[in-house]
């Protein structure tokens, strides 16, 4: 078990930490840049290759995405009871306590631990929190339209098409999809490395409520997903990837939406900070779990 958690847990930490390092360094990082790459050209092309090519059953597919969405309106609704106890802003806190870091973290860690088959059902639960994420979220902080927001979305596009060829049971020309895996398989190295880069250069001036709220986001989330999973009878892989990708850290995307629409950015980049931090630490019991569940 050891080894295969540090199998799972060695490639995450270390391009983590290569971006880390690279803040470090003070050398330019162009996070606007990488963003970009990771939002409208990797990331959609990952998402296309892994449903045009998925192996698994549909109807697991589209079970995770429900699972998913259980998941978040659980946490939701037990840290909006948080934040309404500690009398905190519901719309600057609600996101980061809801959204977890599924794409940079979870990813990886899915694939890493369960292949391809992890990665395919972490795929639904990562398109599924990306569009939640991106209508959510503005939609607290700000107003803006749904169907604006939805349809602005690239991940959709990507979503929609690996879909459709995977439905329709048509053949992707082996240059295309060799060029379209290729350009995927960017972005999980990106991912990495953008969130270290990006936790290097968090601060919070408020270290208790980070702290608290910190280990709020992932306890709840935690407990929530568990819950979830036996509440629908998931077993195996599917259980695993569930607990494993519910369970992760606050979304670094939760404070660059702060930080856009002002909502109280250095709270927010406190509990992405700390969360992520107590994360790397409870990560390997995390995935040891996940592996358990998935045996």
């Amino acid at each position: 078990m050891i080894a295969e958690v540090a199998a799972v847990l060695a490639p995450v930490f270390v391009l983590a930490a290569i971006g880390y390092g690279w803040r470090l360094t003070g050398t330019p990082f162009d996070m606007p840049f990488v963003t970009r790459i990771i939002m409208y050209v990797a990331g959609p092309c990952l998402v296309f290759t892994s449903l045009s090519q998925l192996t698994l059953p549909l109807s697991e597919f589209w079970a995770m995405v429900g699972a998913m969405i259980l998941v978040t309106l659980g946490v939701a609704a037990v840290s909006a009871v948080l934040i309404a106890v500690l009398r905190l802003p519901q719309r600057s806190f609600l996101p980061a306590l809801t959204l977890g870091n599924t794409g940079n973290l979870g990813l990886p860690l899915c694939l890493f631990a369960f292949g391809e088959e992890g990665l395919g059902l972490a795929v639904a639960i990562y398109v599924t929190n990306s569009l939640l994420q991106f209508t959510f979220v503005p939609l607290l902080h700000t107003r803006v339209s749904m169907l604006r927001t939805v349809f602005g979305t690239p991940m959709l596009y990507g979503a929609a098409a690996g879909l459709a060829v995977l439905l329709s049971g048509v053949q992707v020309p082996v240059w295309l999809a060799t060029t379209l895996e290729s350009i995927g398989a960017l972005l999980i190295p990106l991912m990495l490395m953008a969130l270290g880069n990006t936790v290097g250069g968090l601060k919070t001036h408020n270290l208790p409520r980070a702290f608290g709220l910190g280990a709020a986001r992932l306890i709840i989330s935690f407990v929530v997903a568990v819950g979830v999973s036996y509440a629908l009878g998931l077993t195996g892989v599917a259980q695993g990837v569930l607990v494993l990708q519910g369970a992760m850290p606050a979304a670094v995307f939760s404070y660059l939406f702060a930080a856009q629409y002002d909502r109280d950015a250095d709270d927010i980049a406190g509990i992405v900070l700390v969360s992520t931090l107590l994360g790397a630490v409870t990560l390997p019991l995390l995935v040891s779990y996940a592996l358990w569940l998935a045996r």
